[in-house]
């Protein structure tokens, strides 16, 4: 299956994702509150995005696609 094209902002939120969770899995410390408010900033971000309302984001594929897609991209 083709993968569907995400909106730039989309793709970064997940990116972002990633490196803060391996941020502060790396180095939990001080930091880790702040960490964890991010992540949480970032699951809203991209739960609440508009894609997911659109046809091409109403599958739960769809989601997974996005997790490839941004774990792919360079950090």
């Amino acid at each position: 299956m083709p993968q569907p094209a995400y909106p730039s902002e989309l793709l970064a939120a997940q990116r972002d994702w990633y490196a803060t969770y391996a941020h502060l899995a790396a180095e939990p410390g001080p930091q880790t509150a702040a960490l964890r408010r991010r992540l949480l900033q970032l699951s809203r971000q991209i739960a609440a995005h508009p894609y997911w309302r659109s046809p091409a984001g109403a599958s739960p594929a769809a989601r997974m696609q996005l997790k490839q897609a941004a774990w792919s991209l360079p950090r």
